[in-house]
């Protein structure tokens, strides 16, 4: 009996739902960077949080995950493989699944975030009691000293530091600077981009960006750039409120592709004396967003 391309479409729609389910269920929270917030039913990660995590919409990721006839573009196909882990191979599946033909491997497969020198690990670990943390030349977050973790919450290992546009449920968008800050953020990526022309994961991420936020499009076509190693970092903190950091970026010379964050208590705010009375308590739940 000859099978109808109908009837081989729908195959593939419950092929495809039954392995985000089954890639779903495989991740923990806290391999994702995610707070395990007690027990759950059912083992993994929740649709949301995979959602989330991909930068799209709940309800566009239940319908690819219920297998709807819906079109998906390879760029929301790449997300939910970041969200999911998903390696090389699995990757080219869930296209195949989706009607799309797998990139190449040395295309579809993100580059591995780069180890931290252990020279930089010490740098950041004698910052404390004041934040430091280390970034890759796509703004993923590689490590971080104790005080990140107490200001800012489990941050984990981000796509890149500009998911914030994208992200309802992420950091950024809980606090009133993030709209003031957003035009150099984007400025200073699209200057950071210049310095790798012939790095495809740089047009991936924008690829990405432009077509789920509005904001960071009408951003990126002002077609501003800026370079400054300053500026401030905002923490609105349950427990020690409003708290503001002077940012100083510095480039690693043995390892440029790695850029180190320091943050220093602004002067005549008291968030010196906050930030060091928060190191002495011992850390619970994530209670902090940042900018």
């Amino acid at each position: 009996m000859t099978t109808t391309p109908e009837a081989e479409a729908g195959q593939r729609r419950n092929a495809l739902r039954d392995f985000l389910r089954n890639r779903r269920a495989r991740l923990s929270p806290q391999e994702v960077g995610l707070p395990a917030a007690g027990r759950r039913r059912t083992p993994g990660l929740r649709r949301e949080e995979v959602a989330s995590l991909a930068g799209i919409g709940l309800t566009w990721y239940t319908w690819l995950e219920q297998g709807r006839r819906i079109t998906v573009t390879t760029s929301i196909l790449d997300a939910v493989s970041d969200a999911l882990r998903l390696n090389s191979a699995e990757q080219a599946h869930l296209y195949r699944l989706a009607g799309h033909t797998p990139a190449s491997t040395a295309q579809a497969e993100a580059p591995s975030a780069p180890p931290v020198p252990k020279h930089v690990v010490s740098l950041v670990e004698e910052w404390f009691p004041n934040p430091a943390y280390v970034l890759d030349r796509y703004w993923r977050y590689l490590h971080g000293n104790a005080a990140v973790e107490v200001l800012f919450g489990e941050v984990g290992q981000l796509r890149s530091c500009l998911d914030g546009f994208v992200d309802e449920h992420g950091p950024h968008q809980s606090l009133p600077e993030w709209e003031a800050m957003a035009p150099s953020l984007v400025a200073e990526f699209r200057s950071n981009k210049a310095r790798y022309p012939d790095d495809p994961r740089f047009d991936e991420i924008i690829s990405r960006l432009l077509e789920h936020s509005p904001a960071f499009a009408r951003l990126w076509e002002q077609q501003d750039v800026e370079e400054t190693a300053l500026g401030e970092k905002v923490v609105q903190h349950s427990a020690a409120g409003r708290l503001v950091f002077q940012r100083t970026t510095v480039q690693i010379a043995d390892h440029p592709d790695l850029r180190v964050v320091v943050l220093l208590p602004k002067p005549g705010t008291a968030t010196r004396e906050r930030t060091h009375t928060l190191m002495s308590v011992p850390r619970t739940t994530p209670t902090a967003r940042v900018e």
